[in-house]
């Protein structure tokens, strides 16, 4: 009777241990399984991820190549279309047939020429100050901004005031540059569909980062906004914006204040002093 039970609890022991091992069988089998599937789901997250950053980065660099392209064709008309007639119309002044000319006829055909030259080197000017403005390059970011808003608010369309908290050491020239231009396209943004009343730019300094903050009190946009219109077809103004930053290795953040009464947005990027 004994050695019965001690073989039936032998055969209970071993069909537990038998179900026991094809249980925890199973269970690695199916752990290792998760993990599998687990680790593709994660690959093609990863891959999507990956091409949507490639597409986001194609879209960024043919905006870019679409801003110097326009830039390029704007310099171009404006050389043909205003300072190719006026040197057109100077040499006529100039022309051969002037020494048959009185002495009076002549000296008026000379100072015509001249006006015209003049004017032609007006423009010239004109379209080297909107390539480099001479204040930001003789002076500096905080100059530029300070004469751009000045001329903003005498135009008495809308309050515009700038200062600047930590400006000791300027950035570089090429950075100067990127901001000044992102600024000049955020404020004409603001202009054209904001509807705003004042426009405040701040700026600061905390450790190696460099912000400027614009606030204004007319419609704006947020972050979500922001990174939605960039990728959409029809935000070019904001692709420029995006790009420019990512030349500099800077960031641009958008959002409205707690109090629900302005949006703010910040320029973000890293100082790098003039040597």
């Amino acid at each position: 009777m004994l050695l019965l039970q001690a073989n039936t609890q032998s055969a209970n022991i071993s069909f537990l241990l038998y179900f026991g091992t094809i249980g925890m069988l199973v269970l690695t089998i199916g752990l290792i399984v998760f993990i599998i599937f687990h680790q593709r789901k994660v690959i093609r997250y990863q891959l999507t991820l990956q091409k949507m950053e490639n597409e986001q980065q194609k879209l960024l660099l043919n905006a870019s190549i679409r801003l110097q392209e326009e830039e390029r064709a704007r310099i171009a008309a404006d050389l043909h279309d205003d300072a190719g007639p006026l040197l057109a119309t100077a040499r006529l002044y100039l022309n051969e047939n002037m020494v048959h000319l009185d002495k009076s006829a002549q000296l008026q055909s000379i100072y015509s020429a001249k006006q015209i030259i003049d004017d032609t080197i007006q423009l010239i000017r004109n379209i080297s100050h909107s390539l480099m403005p001479p204040t930001l390059k003789n002076f500096g970011l905080e100059s530029a901004v300070n004469d751009s808003f000045q001329k903003l608010n005498g135009s008495g369309n809308i309050n515009a005031s700038s200062r600047f908290h930590d400006y000791k050491d300027r950035l570089a020239p090429e950075n100067e540059l990127i901001v000044y231009r992102v600024i000049q396209e955020l404020v004409n943004n603001i202009l054209k569909h904001s509807n705003a009343s004042f426009i405040h730019l701040t700026q600061n300094a905390s450790g190696q980062k460099f912000y400027i903050r614009m606030h204004h009190d007319g419609k704006g946009m947020t972050q979500a906004d922001f990174d939605r219109l960039a990728k959409s077809a029809s935000g070019l103004g904001l692709k420029n914006i995006q790009s420019r930053l990512k030349v500099a290795q800077g960031k641009i953040f958008f959002e409205k204040d707690q109090s629900q009464t302005y949006y703010k947005v910040t320029i973000e990027l890293n100082k790098e002093p003039v040597s």
